[in-house]
This record gives structure tokens, C-alpha cells and sequence, in this order.
């Protein structure tokens, strides 16, 4: 009697179904993938997992990280003199 077996690209597909890339990320927020790898660097973007080369991102964590960017009363940063 055979196992069914499910396809492999099926179960890689469920494996990351909660994660985002870094490049899906950059695309999703209008920014670079070098802007998140430089937030990853300083520790100021949404916490991220690394496996091997590539970077990920769990979802619900991004969707926090944002809701924590949230301000009431939006300071704008002057630029050059006062």
C-alpha cells in the first residue's frame, strides 16, 4: 500500500506561509532592501529571522512594529537651519 505523499513545494509554501521576505517587505513599504538590511543593522526595523543568506520576516511582527511607528502628534525633523 502507497503513502500519498504531499509535494515537496506544497509543504515549503506552509513552511513560510507566515513569513515575508526582506525584498517582499522593501516592495510592500516602498522602500529598498538595502534600508531594511541598514534598520537590521542599527536594530530599528521590525525583528527579523535569518536563515543562511536570506532574511525573513514573520508578519504579525511587521503589522506590530508598524502599529508602534504610530504617532499622535507627528513631529516633523527640521532640516538646516532654525
Amino acid at each position: 500500500m502507497k503513502d500519498i505523499q504531499t509535494e515537496p513545494d506544497a509543504e515549503i509554501v506552509d513552511l513560510l506561509a507566515d513569513w515575508i521576505s526582506r525584498e517582499q517587505l522593501a516592495q510592500a513599504l516602498g522602500l529598498t532592501a538595502d534600508t531594511l538590511s541598514r534598520w537590521e543593522a542599527r536594530r530599528q526595523g521590525p525583528p527579523c529571522t535569518r536563515i543562511g543568506r536570506k532574511t525573513y520576516y514573520r508578519r504579525a511582527a511587521v503589522q506590530e512594529w508598524i502599529r508602534a511607528q504610530e504617532q499622535a502628534h507627528p513631529v516633523r525633523k527640521s532640516r538646516g537651519r532654525a
